[in-house]
C-alpha cells in the first residue's frame, strides 16, 4: 500500500497547534483533485481556504510506494528555524572551531532535497533506512542480536552531491520525525580543524567533540544528525602512516572515533552521516561500522538533463528567458524540439559532476547572451557553448 506524505510548513504566526492543523488538513486534503505528478499544493488552493491561508506557508506532497484507491496519508507539520548556522568551539589553550551547528528544519536547507537528482533511488533508501532504524528502536530490538550502528557512508568522486545530500537528509528527517521529536539538530564536524596543527591532540579533541554530542542526545526529545565530511581525515587507515610520529597519532584519532561511535550506538535518536572521496584511505574498522555504504557517481545524461531543465525553468520563472507556454500550474512546458536539443547538450556534458553542471547555466548566460530575455533556443545555444568551453578548459589544465 502506498503512503502520501504531506509536509506542511506552518506559518510562524499560526495560532493552531500542530495536531489541530494536521487534523484539519487530513479532512481537507481528500477533497483535492490533483495530478499524480504534483509535488506541491498550488498556492491558489491554500489562499482559497481561510484556515490554510492564516496558518500554512507551503504544502509539499511525496508519494511513497504504489498509489492505491485507499492510499494512506501522513501529515508532518513543521516550522523553519531562521537563526542560521552557528559555530561550535572546543575551549583550551586556543578556541578550536570544532563544528557547525544547525537547528532543524532550517531555511538554509529547506529546498535542497527537491533539487537533488540521482540515477539511483538513494534518497528513498536513506529515508527507509532511518524509518526502519526508528521502528527497531521503538520495539526495543536488541542491538547485540541485530547490529544497528546508524552510520551512513556516502562515497564517490568530488562534486556529486554527497555532503549536500547528507544535509538535505538531516533536514528532511527533522520534518518527517517531527511527531516523535520536539527538536532536530545537525552537527557538521570540522574534521580538518581537528586534524591540522593540533595533530598530536586530535584524539583528545575527537573525544571532547563527542562528549558535547553525547550531552545533546541524552535529551530523548532531540533528534541529532552528525555529519563528518571527508571522513578519511579522521578515520584514516591505521596501516597507512608515512612517518614514525604520525602513525601513533593517527591511530589514536581512529581509535577515539571508533570508540565514540560505539559508545553512542545505544541511543536511538542519533544518526551519523559520513562522506568520502577516497574510500581506499578509510580504516576498514570504520567501514565495517557503516550500515549503508552507498556509491554516488557522476550523473548520467538523463540526470544532467533534469538538472539543466530545472535551471532553465527557474530562469523562465524569474523572467530571464522569454517564454509564453505555461501549464495550468504556471509551469514552463518545453516543446519537443527544445527538449531534444537539451538532451543533446546533456549527452555532451557526460563526465561532469552535478556541481559543475549547475554552474554552466550561469556561465552560458554570462558569456554568450547579448540580449535581454533571450528565447529558449538562443539560451540553449549559449548553454551548449558553455559546455564545450568547460571541456576545452579542462584539456588545457591537464596539458
Amino acid at each position: 500500500m502506498g503512503v502520501t506524505h504531506l509536509e506542511i510548513q506552518q506559518d510562524p504566526q499560526s495560532t493552531l497547534t500542530k495536531q489541530e492543523l494536521s487534523n484539519y488538513i487530513l479532512k481537507w486534503f481528500p477533497s483535492m483533485t490533483l495530478s499524480q505528478d504534483v509535488s506541491t499544493i498550488p498556492e491558489k488552493n491554500i489562499l482559497d481556504d481561510k484556515v490554510l491561508h492564516k496558518n500554512v506557508t507551503k504544502i509539499r506532497i511525496f508519494q511513497q510506494g504504489i498509489k492505491e484507491e485507499k492510499n494512506a496519508v501522513e501529515c508532518h507539520v513543521y516550522q523553519l528555524d531562521d537563526t542560521g548556522p552557528q559555530m561550535d568551539y572546543i575551549e583550551g589553550e586556543e578556541s578550536i572551531p570544532s563544528a557547525t551547528h544547525y537547528m532543524l528544519p532550517c531555511k538554509e536547507l529547506d529546498n535542497i532535497w527537491d533539487t537533488l537528482e540521482y540515477d539511483s533511488d538513494v534518497k528513498e533508501e536513506l529515508l527507509n533506512f532511518t524509518k526502519t532504524a526508528m521502528l527497531f528502536a521503538k520495539h526495543n530490538v536488541c542491538e547485540d542480536i541485530i547490529a544497528i550502528n546508524r552510520v551512513v557512508l556516502l562515497h564517490g568522486p568530488p562534486g556529486t552531491g554527497k555532503t549536500t545530500l547528507c544535509k538535505a537528509l538531516a533536514n528532511k528527517l527533522a520534518i518527517r520525525l517531527s511527531e516523535s521529536f520536539d527538536c532536530g539538530q545537525l552537527i557538521e564536524i570540522n574534521s580538518h580543524s581537528l586534524f591540522s596543527k593540533w595533530f598530536s591532540e586530535s584524539g583528545k579533541l575527537v573525544m571532547q567533540m563527542f562528549s558535547k554530542i553525547r550531552e545533546l542526545i541524552m535529551e530523548p526529545n532531540y533528534f541529532l544528525c552528525v555529519l563528518i565530511d571527508e571522513v578519511e581525515s579522521l578515520a584514516h587507515a591505521r596501516n597507512a602512516g608515512s612517518s614514525d610520529a604520525e602513525p601513533a597519532d593517527s591511530m589514536r584519532v581512529v581509535n577515539a572515533l571508533l570508540t565514540q561511535i560505539d559508545s553512542i550506538r545505544k541511543f536511538p535518536n542519533v544518526l551519523i552521516l559520513t562522506t568520502s572521496n577516497v574510500t581506499q584511505a578509510i580504516d576498514l574498522a570504520f567501514v565495517d561500522r557503516a550500515d549503508i555504504k552507498k556509491y554516488i557517481g557522476l550523473p548520467s545524461a538523463q540526470v544532467l538533463y533534469k538538472i539543466y531543465k530545472s535551471c532553465i525553468k527557474e530562469l523562465i520563472k524569474k523572467g530571464l528567458i522569454a517564454y509564453e507556454q505555461l501549464s495550468q500550474k504556471d509551469e514552463p512546458i518545453l516543446e519537443a524540439a527544445e527538449n531534444d536539443f537539451l538532451m543533446e547538450i546533456a549527452k555532451k556534458s557526460q563526465g561532469l559532476s552535478g556541481r559543475n553542471a549547475r554552474k554552466l547555466p550561469f556561465l552560458g548566460y554570462a558569456k554568450h547572451i547579448a540580449t535581454v530575455r533571450p528565447d529558449t533556443i538562443t539560451y540553449l545555444k549559449a548553454l551548449e557553448k558553455a559546455v564545450e568551453e568547460e571541456f576545452n578548459d579542462r584539456k588545457m589544465l591537464s596539458a
